[in-house]
């Protein structure tokens, strides 16, 4: 024994651990003797250092190394262990993912999203990558990564959300409230847009956005465009159509003013035709006034009526105070105006079909009398100096 222990005590220690086929771990003191080194990696090169103060703060803090690191039972390990599975404790969450759009996305999707496992903590906590205002930046790390998107066909949302109303509620308001990516999509089983389980689905935004916007929603439903939507045509308009999905703006900002007149008209070609030809769109159009009216002054945003509903802002009854709102003294001779009368169509309105024939018959006239008189003073004015150097 004297020589044994002459060649120095670790050593006896070391060959009594490594000739010892199942030696116990004691929780993480063990672990982390040797992974709480600085730089420690293992074959592949990929670092297993662990940060022991770090890990004893995270969610899994309480948790023994060997509850997630099943098979590794004592000294030796294999230099790579298994790979973890986090469906072992979470596994709605894991069902969810595996059934969502991120399934194949990576190779450790719940890492993508959560970190470093020995570093997680509660989603309350500031510094999580899932804390509410941290959501857009952590999804942005793909769906802003401009070669991801073409290898995966995907939009660039990022960028458009974060310079949306939502984006600066989150970024420079820091309110928690404002839809993040989660608040739409959902966490781990996020669906395609196309499939009608997924809160994106064309039928199901409405509800997903009145979340939120609760008031707004009871509005969209009662008007015309929730109404039809609910009967089933998948081509009445719903809140993306007007306000899109990510780049939402201000609806009182004056750059939404002066877009949303060609957004109704994308489905309501017809009137929008016929408002460009009047006062209201020339002044808007032309004179670059932000105040004019437009479709939802009249119509309303989200409560759309038909003009025989008795609460329609356009019912003949409610006329004189819908134009009131802007033109003070307004009465019932004053909305004998027609916003969407159509002089082309000479059934409908016979009277303004031949009124405008006439004018531009007129203007016709007129500016071909002008360049023919032009014309004609240019050549007797071109003649009269030529036959007066003749002359001298």
């Amino acid at each position: 024994m004297k020589k044994l222990f002459s060649i120095g005590p670790g050593i006896v220690v070391s060959a009594l651990l490594f000739a010892w086929p199942a030696w116990p771990l004691h929780a993480q003191s063990d672990c982390l003797s040797c992974h709480g080194t600085s730089g420690m990696t293992d074959s592949s090169g990929r670092s297993i250092s662990i940060d022991g103060d770090k890990y004893h703060a995270s969610i899994h803090g309480t948790l023994r190394c060997t509850d997630c690191h099943t098979k590794v039972k004592g000294y030796p390990h294999p230099a790579n262990a298994a790979e973890v599975h986090c469906s072992t404790c979470h596994a709605d969450e894991a069902s969810g993912l595996a059934g969502s759009v991120h399934a194949k996305a990576s190779d450790h999707p719940c890492l993508s999203c959560h970190g470093n496992p020995h570093r997680i903590v509660p989603k309350t906590d500031p510094i999580s990558p899932v804390y509410p205002l941290n959501i857009p930046k952590t999804c942005g790390t793909c769906h802003g990564n401009p070669a991801l998107a073409k290898q995966h066909g995907l939009a660039n949302v990022y960028a458009s959300y974060m310079d949306s109303i939502h984006g600066f509620a989150v970024s420079k308001e820091g309110l928690l409230v404002a839809a993040n990516c989660t608040s739409c999509h959902g966490s781990h089983g996020i669906l395609s847009h196309k499939d009608p389980r997924s809160p994106t689905y064309r039928t199901n935004i409405p509800v997903t956005c009145g979340k939120c916007h609760v008031g707004i929603n009871e509005q969209y439903q009662q008007g015309i465009h929730g109404r039809q939507l609910a009967a089933g045509n998948l081509n009445a308009p719903v809140c993306t159509d007007c306000h899109t999905a990510h780049a939402i703006i201000e609806p009182t900002s004056s750059d939404f003013r002066m877009q949303s007149t060609p957004v109704c008209g994308s489905c309501h070609k017809d009137k929008l035709s016929t408002y460009r030809d009047t006062f209201h769109s020339q002044l808007g159009l032309l004179g670059g006034y932000v105040q004019t009216a437009r479709c939802w002054d009249c119509h309303r945003a989200h409560e759309i009526l038909p003009a025989s509903d008795p609460r329609s802002p356009i019912n003949h009854a409610n006329l004189v105070k819908t134009c009131g709102k802007c033109h003070a003294g307004a009465n019932a001779s004053f909305v004998q105006y027609q916003p969407h009368a159509n002089p082309r169509n000479r059934r409908l309105n016979p009277a303004l079909y031949y009124i405008r024939l006439f004018m531009n018959l007129l203007l016709a006239s007129v500016l071909t009398f002008f360049l023919i008189h032009t014309v004609l003073w240019l050549i007797r004015s071109h003649l009269a100096r030529n036959n007066g150097g003749k002359n001298a």
